[in-house]
């Protein structure tokens, strides 16, 4: 199958990419430059620079004449921060573009699309009460997305959205998601304090591995739960404090408006600049101490995703992490254009 990617030099893009050739797979990407000091790409990866908000349909369709496959690795995260009303940040960069490039796709010819989302989409739908998408712009912008991707699903054209939770593993140059968390750790210097909860995790090579598997498996239009390993916060921490030369570091689980005492200073820092963020961080204490887990069975065993070092995944990230802190390298920021 040949496939056209977009954010193919990304992370998670790149992953995707060396899975798919392996399998025998071509692939052809369009990114966003500079690609990242020491970065590897698979060799066989055709790459073009350029901003595909910036071509007309004529020239998007070009690059997918031919293509059998499409993947959408690009958009920002909840990490995104802007004017207010943030939504419409995520609606041009998450929505729109999902809604025109599977336009342009199926009228390619296009038979199987992958659009990588999040994991608070599943739990949007998971826990109904906590009203996610009535207080995060960010989890709202990723419902709305999959409801446009999904509205494209036939039985000639196949949709499939990742519902991605956190995703560990590194590219030499690319700025992990962890620097903050790392930061936050060496600031306590006797205790780490933590609130309650867990979360569900990945490797990037796993995440490559479930593109793959929904190009190639994925019939009709499906959101996939992407979730391996599930860990309580405490212990992930503990892999953590290894990594950082802190093992014997104690950490003490604090309450939940204790850690929401924290969130809210964030919160009024970002009025003071006016921004917003994609998370309302008042409310998401709540989500944040809850165990986000999610059952292999889901979406990774579906997709046929299998295991993997997810502590050596780990340790690599939060070594990167120290060296762009410590300023030992340079690294590229998420950026949207």
């Amino acid at each position: 199958m040949h496939i056209f990617m977009i954010g193919g030099t990304g992370l998670i893009g790149s992953e995707a990419a060396r899975e798919l050739l392996a399998r025998g797979h071509t692939v052809t990407t369009l990114a966003l430059p500079p690609l990242p000091t020491g970065a590897v790409l698979p060799p066989n990866l055709e790459i073009e620079y350029g901003n595909y908000l910036k071509m007309s349909d004529e020239e998007i369709k070009t690059r997918l004449s031919g293509c059998k496959g499409f993947v959408f690795a690009a958009g920002i995260d909840e990490r995104f921060e802007g004017p207010p009303p943030i939504y419409d940040s995520y609606k041009k960069y998450n929505i729109d573009p999902v809604k025109r490039l599977l336009t342009l796709a199926r009228e390619s010819g296009v038979k199987h699309t992958v659009i990588l989302g999040s994991y608070f989409a599943y739990f949007n739908k998971l826990w109904p009460d906590m009203e996610l998408t009535k207080w995060h712009p960010y989890i709202r912008s990723r419902r709305d997305q999959e409801e446009v991707a999904l509205s494209f699903a036939d039985n000639n054209f196949a949709v499939a959205v990742l519902e991605l939770p956190y995703i560990f593993g590194v590219q030499p140059g690319r700025k992990p998601v962890w620097v903050f968390l790392v930061e936050m750790i060496r600031g306590m210097k006797k205790v780490t304090l933590f609130p309650k909860g867990g979360t569900t995790m990945v490797t990037v090579h796993q995440v490559g591995q479930a593109v793959a598997g929904a190009l190639e498996r994925n019939e009709g239009g499906h959101c996939y739960p992407i979730g391996y390993y599930n860990m309580q916060w405490k212990e992930l921490l503990t892999i953590i404090h290894r990594y950082l030369g802190c093992p014997d570091k104690k950490i003490l689980t604090i309450p939940n408006w204790l850690f929401g005492i924290g969130i809210r200073k964030i919160m009024r820092e970002q009025k003071k600049r006016n921004i917003e963020g994609g998370l309302n961080l008042d409310k998401f204490t709540a989500l944040q101490c809850s165990k986000q887990y999610i059952d292999k069975s889901l979406g990774c065993e579906i997709l046929g995703v299998e295991s993997d070092d997810i502590e050596k995944a780990i340790g690599e990230s939060i070594l990167l992490c120290l060296d762009i802190i410590d300023k030992q390298v340079e690294t590229v920021a998420m950026k949207a254009e």
